[in-house]
């Protein structure tokens, strides 16, 4: 028994000088293959899908994205929250894109006819309300949209070509008789505040321009007053004065995750939780 006792010694020495000179026949191959194999396919399952949003999106977005990653697996790169006319010209400059989600239904319809989108993905997500804000506390008064012209200050307004939230406000403007053209673009604003709109280059700016008190009054949505501090509603526009807002969502066709693009959109609109989010930030279902 003691010979054969040292002849085992002797074995496993040997494999173990076997493995230390990296000789083939002792080195556990099948199983390092079978790991490189198993991390290349996740590698090739892994999906992150690039999101355009308008800028109105830029707080809830992001928590609804963290709760589909913790669902699902699926990443973010990093979302692009700006004006929707300016994220329809970055994807007609080749941007790539999986998701489009506008703040109007115009600048989808853009986006179509363009062939950025595919039509057959398109969906009614949201709407919203469009209100004057004030700096809180200011004791701005606004009772009416014919008020807009006695305020005491500049008045924040997105530029109208790039910023949906600035077509509406100036459909607003125009029902009373501030702007001279009802469509929202390429007219001209009364005399009585031409000298007083300061143009933001997204709705956000507008708010954050109310905010800062470098205007008295802005027109944004009731979902930017859930996104700064500073500011409060102090007038919320006639619906009948401007256009419905309403926020389409699309999946883009240069997207080489167009499946999992609609499963994300799909997620926005049906998930429990994803609801609760987007009702926290104040937008409600189309």
């Amino acid at each position: 028994m003691y010979a054969r006792l040292l002849t085992r010694r002797a074995a496993a020495v040997a494999c173990s000088l076997a493995l230390v000179a990296g000789i083939a026949g002792c080195s556990p191959e099948p199983a390092a293959t079978g790991s490189a194999d198993a991390a290349g396919s996740d590698a090739a399952e892994a999906v992150e899908l690039q999101i355009f949003a308008a800028n109105s999106l830029e707080k809830a977005m992001p928590e609804v994205e963290a709760l589909y990653t913790e669902q699902t697996g699926v990443t973010f790169a990093d979302t692009q929250y700006k004006g929707s006319g300016d994220l329809v010209e970055q994807m007609r400059g080749g941007a790539p894109v999986d998701v489009l989600i506008t703040a109007s239904s115009g600048t989808m319809d853009d986006a179509v006819e363009g062939e950025l989108v595919d039509d057959a993905t398109r969906q009614d997500m949201f709407v919203n309300d469009l209100v004057i804000v004030r700096g809180e506390g200011s004791g701005v008064e606004v009772g009416s949209l014919e008020d807009v012209a006695s305020v005491d200050g500049n008045i924040a307004i997105g530029e109208p070509g790039a910023v949906p939230a600035g077509k509406y406000a100036n459909q607003s403007l125009a029902s009373v008789g501030l702007y001279s053209n009802e469509e929202g673009e390429d007219g001209e604003y009364a005399d009585s505040i031409a000298d007083k709109v300061v143009q933001a280059d997204k709705v956000g700016t507008a708010a954050q321009y109310v905010s800062t008190g470098d205007c008295a009054i802005g027109f944004v949505y009731t979902s930017d007053v859930y996104r700064y501090d500073g500011i409060e509603v102090a007038y919320t526009c006639p619906d009948d004065s401007h256009k419905p807002i309403v926020y389409p969502g699309a999946v883009a066709s240069s997207s080489e995750n167009a499946e999992a693009a609609a499963d994300f959109l799909e997620f926005c609109m049906t998930d429990e939780d994803a609801l609760a989010i987007w009702a926290e930030y104040g937008f409600e279902l189309a």
